[in-house]
């Protein structure tokens, strides 16, 4: 069980695990900060914000809640009362009646976006090329070669499904746009922020910033607790 202190607690998206988190969790750390990651099976939405419950049983105080890219649509998903606020980072934010695929589709993809599909396991993989292409082309080779090793395939029931009354239409909510994102457009980004009329903190970074550019994250998510904790 983790402290009463407030908790930030971290949600992978698409093609990646807790462990694309690895630098953020350091440097919240070392700003007194305590962080979770939680292990989302990408099974379908349900079972993706059931593991997010299960993951904030764990956890006592106030949260501030983070998803990266489709995790955008779990953290939205979320009800417990003791969420203060939301942080998107590069992440994909549904209405309400809207599914993950609506919003990830409403722009044309960038020109280096892979073509998705699943395979004959029903399961939507990402082309081992597409990491350093699209997922994060900022990344070192070292990087690109542990996200590419640890990916975790994404499930279409993730995707298209309608979601409910999301949760940033009740708490704050803070959006890294990632101007240089070649998986979700940042037009798109910046119809999704202002639709929730989330603080932006736009930057020149690729898709992945936790990653490869962890602390214009850490950054956020820091002004995020300090208003969590005031």
């Amino acid at each position: 069980m983790f402290g009463s202190e407030l908790n930030v607690v971290l949600v992978h998206g698409a093609w990646a695990d807790g462990s694309s988190w690895s630098k953020v969790i350091g440097k919240l750390h070392s700003n007194g900060v305590k962080a979770v990651t939680v292990p989302v099976p990408l099974t379908s939405l349900a079972d993706d914000v059931a593991a997010l419950d299960r993951t904030l049983e764990r956890t006592q105080g106030p949260v501030v809640l983070v998803g990266h890219a489709y995790a955008g649509a779990v953290i939205g998903s979320a009800r417990n009362l003791r969420i203060k606020s939301l942080v998107y980072v590069a992440a994909l934010a549904p209405a309400e009646g809207e599914t993950v695929a609506d919003v990830f589709y409403r722009n044309e993809p960038h020109p280096k976006a892979p073509k998705l599909a699943p395979d004959t396991n029903g399961l939507i993989w990402l082309p081992e090329e597409a990491f350093a292409a699209a997922f994060a082309q900022n990344a070192t080779p070292d990087e690109l070669a542990v996200l590419a090793a640890t990916q975790c395939p994404i499930s279409p029931a993730c995707i298209s499904v309608p979601v409910g009354r999301p949760l940033w239409k009740d708490v704050p909510s803070w959006y890294l746009l990632a101007e240089q994102d070649h998986m979700i457009a940042a037009g798109t980004q910046r119809f999704m922020a202002e639709r929730m009329k989330a603080r932006v903190s736009a930057h020149a970074v690729d898709h992945t910033p936790s990653v490869s550019a962890p602390d214009v994250v850490v950054d956020l998510i820091l002004d995020a607790v300090r208003e969590a904790r005031a």
